[in-house]
């Protein structure tokens, strides 16, 4: 039998007024901001509302503003009977989906991320780490490459395995330029400089990993109610030490989304389903596997249609 997975999204799908139409129509997504502000100590509402962008893509502000729109919209779905069979997300959507599993309460999962993006923030100097996409070039050889330049005195490795032929470097920025240089010469298609504020998912985050571990030993962590694929492993988790033990890996390890869909796919899945801004996701998704099913969920209109299409397919 087919299976649905529910998959959310991670930074950079973020855009001033996301979910804005949400607190229009549903009681539940105003309470959801609402406590959201409340935790935070934080207008975090107003920023997404109206910005203004450059404070919105903060690490900081991105991360819970992210998270608070995807935990509704997965709100909503759960309370119109939308149910998903495993869960996953792309880096900071890993907390998405935890908190969709039960694993993370949502006010706890909206703290948990906002002191993770200061964290990530702070990890490194400004400007002394950067990140670039690579196109075009096979996961192996490219990880070969960055390992010769990291031997050779800089910091660099592959940070996000989006999907056949589009790869993330992160580290050092003489290392990510050297790496980049070198993949052009190795045939890459393109290399895009990624703006961005660190080095995520390098071994340059590895401080921001330890001092995360002091935040989530102070939150409850449950054990999932619905599996959760952990973007370090590659592999579904349930088991609360390990979800833990992964959350802290994750910030310093590359991001294994090609292998996160595949290991669904092979667990039945043909229907994803990305909770979210965005669609980024489904784009990745298809790119990995043409015959999968994608459906996006990120305002009223998407959601509504998103259950009509879901209630079909179990009728």
């Amino acid at each position: 039998m087919s299976k649905i997975a529910f998959v959310f999204p991670g930074q950079g799908s973020q855009s001033v007024g996301m979910g804005a139409d949400l607190l229009d129509v549903y009681p539940e997504a105003k309470a959801m901001f609402e406590a959201a502000d409340k935790r935070l100590s934080f207008p975090l509402t107003e920023l997404i509302m109206n910005g203004p962008d450059d404070q919105l893509k903060k690490t900081e502000n991105t991360q819970p503003a992210l998270l608070t729109v995807s935990a509704v919209l997965y709100t909503l779905l759960e309370k119109q009977g939308i149910k998903a069979d495993y869960l996953a997300g792309h880096s900071l959507g890993e907390y998405s989906a935890l908190f969709a599993g039960g694993v993370l309460g949502f006010e706890d999962a909206v703290q948990a991320v906002r002191e993770r993006g200061r964290l990530m923030e702070a990890a490194v100097p400004a400007g002394q780490g950067t990140m670039a996409a690579v196109l075009g070039l096979d996961a192996n050889q490219l990880s070969t490459l960055c390992a010769d330049v990291s031997k050779a005195g800089e910091s660099v490795q592959t940070a996000n395995i989006n999907c056949p032929g589009q790869i993330v470097i992160s580290g050092t920025v003489s290392g990510v330029e050297q790496a980049s240089k070198r993949a052009v010469e190795a045939g890459a298609r393109r290399v895009i400089p990624l703006s961005v504020s660190g080095p995520f998912h390098s071994a340059l985050m590895k401080p921001a990993a330890e001092n995360m571990r002091a935040v989530l030993d102070h939150l409850p962590v449950q054990n999932a109610k619905i599996a959760v694929i952990a973007n370090s492993t590659a592999k579904e988790e349930s088991e609360a030490d390990e979800i833990r033990h992964h959350l802290i890996e994750q910030i310093y390890s590359p991001v294994r989304w090609t292998e996160s869909v595949e290991r669904l796919i092979e667990l039945g899945v043909d229907t994803f389903v990305e909770v979210g801004p965005g669609k980024v996701l489904s784009g990745l998704i298809r790119k990995i596997n043409r015959k999968a099913t994608t459906i996006q969920v990120h305002d009223v209109q998407s959601l509504q249609n998103a259950v009509e299409k879901l209630k079909e397919r179990v009728s």
